[in-house]
């Protein structure tokens, strides 16, 4: 009988114990450097056990800072909490990537209230008006987390109707934790909402490189067989995570990836060199995760810059000579505004997009410099950091869903 292929992949020798323990999706049941954070979210949504309205918090940080997995614990303790001592809060959590219109995310929150009844097809303002029913009817204080909140293409819409339906309420109450990795979001918002949304603010700082070191040594100890990572290993990955991000996912997927090379090459040890191997296709991994996280303008702002390098658009100096990639300031603008206006999106203005481009520069995805001799006039020149066509189709992917 002719052997299974899948004999030899069941059957090899592996370098870990429980592989899971290493996904981004894992929730660890400690989490260090974040005690502080802890207290001050429990303390900011503790009044709903006290059947009052907590007040609104949005939670800001770079991607792999512990935001949404602090949350989620949090949100995991209070609702334990309130089971067991028959308190009014419940809780729901809305990922606003996947449930990206007010629509979708009203839809998303009440299936964690009516797990048995089907919404689909009913208008925006009916789901709207059955999540207050059941706040008031039942006298819940509910706290509602929207995780990515800047995905969400009316946003504005979606916030000032949450943060405006306790005054509609004559029992119970809803709350509201926004997670971002825009820092400069709120700024975005209309004043009108940002002025009934913004109670509280918190900003997670990205881990130092003890910090990752000793994140990593828990995970390590639950998810590789014993003596099969070196002390060594976990401190590169550590150190280069610090270095580049000061992100834990980053640090955690390092070892990961390590731990398959070590597995593909029959290997019984994680050492330095397969972590060091293991960075470039994590960065990369990284790099694309962030793309598919940042704010749809922003999106086709870095569409806008990866169509025209795709195309061979460059620079050519007033010597004659051609660089390719290079592209000025006003032309991506233009086709900024082209893309926009074709997938009947709002234009951002000349302002914004500056500081889009910043945003972008300080991401890593793209390089700027001064335009500087052998150019007319006096703009910046932009390039990106990565490969084009990598990042005109992940774009794609994004946009043209």
């Amino acid at each position: 009988m002719q052997k299974n292929i899948f004999e030899s992949v069941m059957g090899g020798q592996t370098v870990f114990l429980d592989r899971n323990i290493m996904s981004p999706h894992y929730t660890p049941q400690k989490l260090p450097f974040r005690e502080s954070q802890i207290k001050e979210i429990t303390e900011i949504i503790g009044n709903t056990l006290q059947g009052k309205r907590a007040n609104n918090l949005f939670v800001y940080g770079k991607v792999g800072t512990g935001k949404t997995v602090t949350v989620k614990y949090v949100m995991h303790q209070l609702e334990q909490f309130a089971q067991q001592h028959n308190a009014s809060a419940e809780t729901t959590y809305v990922n606003c990537r996947t449930h990206n219109s007010k629509y979708k995310v009203l839809l998303s929150a009440l299936r964690k209230f009516y797990p048995e009844e089907n919404f689909i097809g009913f208008s925006a303002a009916f789901v709207y008006e059955k999540l207050l029913e059941y706040a008031n009817k039942n006298k819940k204080q509910i706290v509602l987390t929207l995780d990515e909140v800047d995905k969400v293409k009316d946003v504005d819409e979606l916030i000032y109707a949450l943060s405006r339906s306790n005054d509609e309420l004559e029992a119970g109450s809803i709350s509201i934790i926004g997670i971002s990795n825009n820092l400069l979001f709120k700024e975005r918002l209309d004043p009108r909402t940002t002025s009934s949304l913004c109670e509280k603010e918190m900003v997670f700082s990205p881990y130092n490189a003890p910090e990752l070191k000793a994140i990593l040594e828990d995970r390590v100890l639950k998810a590789f067989k014993k003596e099969a990572i070196s002390n060594s290993a976990i401190n590169c990955a550590a150190a280069l995570a610090a270095q580049e991000t000061g992100d834990a996912r980053t640090a955690v997927m390092l070892l990961l990836r390590a731990g398959e090379l070590a597995d593909q090459a029959n290997k019984n040890c994680v050492t330095d060199d397969e972590v060091k191997r293991a960075k470039r296709k994590v960065e990369e991994e990284i790099i694309f995760n962030m793309i598919k996280t940042l704010p749809s303008q922003q999106q086709l702002v870095l569409y806008a810059i990866s169509s025209l390098t795709v195309n061979n658009k460059g620079v050519r100096r007033i010597t004659g000579a051609h660089e390719d990639g290079v592209l000025f300031s006003g032309e991506i603008y233009d086709e900024y505004k082209r893309i926009a206006k074709s997938l009947e999106q709002n234009i951002i203005s000349s302002r914004w997009y500056r500081q889009y481009i910043s945003e972008l520069e300080i991401y890593g995805l793209i390089l700027t410099t001064p335009s500087g001799k052998g150019i007319r006039g006096s703009t910046r020149l932009i390039k990106l950091g990565f490969e084009a066509k990598k990042i005109k189709d992940t774009l794609e992917k994004e946009l043209f869903k």
